[in-house]
């Protein structure tokens, strides 16, 4: 039986099998492969992305609930019904009980493939209205980096949120999408404080900045770039 729907992905479907263009019995890597095609139709799109991920999530509890339940595939039990009627292949002996209760662990167990996947970094340029409105944010917050001392808490604070907000609109889940935040103030921190190390006493007099905003910009401009490009 084929993987895909006959009329292909249903964006508008309540239904997360018919989202993604799947039948009822399609393997984990049919679904993957549906997921990675419907992500790259809808690129750009963030609302669209974020359903696309919403459905493969319900398709995979689906999956596990069946599996849980002892439901199998109509290929499964056709394959076990020829095999018993040939007699060519000999019934396996019933599983200790605490073999059962290692198997079900194992299968209530996330995928690892699935929770590194979400850790990976995506770099591409926001599109639409979004990168407008960042750009604008992120020039009125170096400015006011190198402008005002005073406003170098609130404009650091501001952009963390921002950017940890955009990877959320842009389809990362939670975790990993404060993970990636922190590590890019993280290093923008580290960049300016080895600026300020490097710097003589008579730069900062040149530069008309303080030791604060040198550490300050190279922070600030990481987080504006980590907005326009991080998904």
């Amino acid at each position: 039986m084929a993987a895909l729907g006959e009329s292909g992905p249903d964006a508008s479907s309540d239904d997360p099998f018919a989202r993604l263009g799947l039948s009822r019995d399609a393997s984990f890597d049919q679904v993957q492969a549906a997921k990675v095609r419907c992500l790259a139709e809808a690129s750009g799109d963030d609302q669209a992305r974020s359903k696309i991920e919403a459905a493969y999530d319900a398709v995979l509890m689906a999956r596990l609930r069946d599996r849980q339940q002892g439901q199998v595939s109509a290929a499964a039990a056709t394959a076990s019904e020829r095999e018993a009627s040939a007699g060519s292949v000999p019934s396996l002996p019933a599983q200790a009980p605490m073999t059962n209760v290692f198997a079900n662990l194992r299968n209530r167990l996330p995928d690892p493939s699935q929770s590194l996947s979400g850790l990976k970094p995506d770099w591409a340029l926001v599109e639409g209205q979004g990168r407008s409105v960042r750009i604008i944010a992120g020039i009125i917050g170096v400015a006011l980096l190198a402008i005002s001392p005073a406003s170098i808490q609130l404009v650091l604070a501001l952009a963390t949120i921002g950017v940890f907000l955009s990877q959320i609109r842009r389809g990362r889940r939670p975790l990993a999408s404060l993970g990636w935040t922190l590590l890019v103030l993280s290093i923008g921190l580290a960049a300016g404080s080895l600026l300020n190390l490097a710097l003589s006493p008579t730069a900062f007099d040149q530069l008309a900045l303080s030791p604060l905003q040198i550490q300050a910009l190279p922070a600030g401009l990481s987080l504006w770039a980590a907005a326009l490009f991080l998904a």
